[in-house]
């Protein structure tokens, strides 16, 4: 099983992933759970990047993100934020960087989305971004990506399944809720795919208590964020081949008016199609919000109807008609952003 792989830092993440596939049936939401009627107006495009990304667009540093971000058909921007970022001690919470982006975004009649990162790929572990309490008492596990298109990579990720570091995580998001709550414009968790090396692990690692503790932390962020809508990316799950957990995720997601997104945009892909894809397009009449993103990667990738590049067209109709995205964040890198607007 090739999971995802990524990197918290730069502008992208990167994006590809596989999983075995014996489906089950993704039945229509029964219309009586549905979180309320969800509105099918058109897209919203955002930007998308990382906190230090922004931070040099905003100074600056980068005039021509900084240019983007001021376009008239630019609704706002998500931005990429490291647990480390909002904590460096044990309960000592920095909201300087976030309050900054806020002002910004704010000044300009923009909304800003914030992406809590807790894991990282393709780097060290000593230099994954997350509090040194974290690591120090072993919260950290190590990650793998053997992507056949590309060399192995290893990264690492929070240990959520140990349920001391998820209480720390959680309690790092209840504070972010006191502070931002009805302010930002969401709040997502970041995708679900994960592949951990079992032989270097000693966290106590499996795939069942790490899809446990992703949707205890889908509850508690929902609980926290009552009025900024609360978001978790879901794309693949480890040794859910027949996506039964998949499927109590979205349904909780529908029951709970939890907002579902997406790290990928990849119209027709046969691997995307048979995991998340088929969910979104299911219950997309049923969530409160679906926020997909285009990546770097993605605008590289080949349309398998034409055997060339997506078009901005291609990603939004697909988006927008297929899944039900209302939400999207596009990586600075797309070519449309290159133009002026029309």
């Amino acid at each position: 099983m090739m999971m995802q792989r990524g990197a918290v830092g730069s502008v992208v993440l990167t994006a590809v992933a596989l999983t075995a596939t014996v489906g089950v049936a993704v039945a229509a939401p029964a219309p009586g759970k549905a979180a309320g009627s969800v509105s099918r107006g058109k897209v919203t495009d955002n930007l998308y990047m990382s906190l230090g990304a922004f931070e040099d667009a905003t100074s600056g540093e980068d005039p021509k993100v900084k240019a983007m971000i001021d376009r008239a058909d630019i609704g706002g921007v998500q931005v990429v934020v490291p647990w480390k970022a909002l904590e460096e001690k044990k309960g000592e919470y920095k909201w300087s960087r976030l309050d900054n982006a806020l002002k910004y975004l704010q000044e300009r009649h923009k909304k800003l989305f914030v992406q809590v990162q807790d894991r990282f790929f393709d780097v060290a572990m000593k230099d994954a971004k997350v509090p040194q309490y974290v690591k120090e008492e072993g919260g950290l596990a190590p990650t793998v990506d053997e992507n056949p298109d590309n060399p192995t990579t290893h990264g690492a990720m929070v240990a959520q399944w140990n349920t001391e570091v998820r209480a720390d995580f959680q309690a790092m998001l209840k504070a972010m809720a006191e502070k931002f709550d009805g302010k930002l414009a969401g709040v997502n968790l970041p995708e679900t795919a994960v592949e951990v090396d079992t032989k270097q692990d000693q966290t106590k690692y499996t795939s069942k208590s790490y899809i446990d503790a992703e949707i205890d932390n889908m509850r508690y962020g929902k609980k926290v964020f009552t009025k900024t809508q609360f978001i978790q990316y879901i794309n693949f799950l480890p040794d859910d081949d027949d996506h039964k957990r998949m499927k109590e995720m979205f349904d909780l997601a529908r029951d709970q008016k939890i907002g579902i997104g997406g790290p990928d945009t990849l119209p027709d892909r046969k691997y995307q199609m048979e995991n998340s894809y088929k969910f979104l397009h299911a219950y997309k009449d049923a969530l409160p919000l679906v926020a997909m993103a285009v990546q770097e990667p993605d605008i590289k990738a080949k349309d398998p109807k034409t055997g060339k590049p997506f078009t901005r067209e291609r990603f939004t109709d697909f988006a927008h008609d297929y899944l039900g995205a209302r939400q999207m964040f596009w990586t600075t890198e797309a070519d449309w952003l290159q133009k002026p607007p029309a």
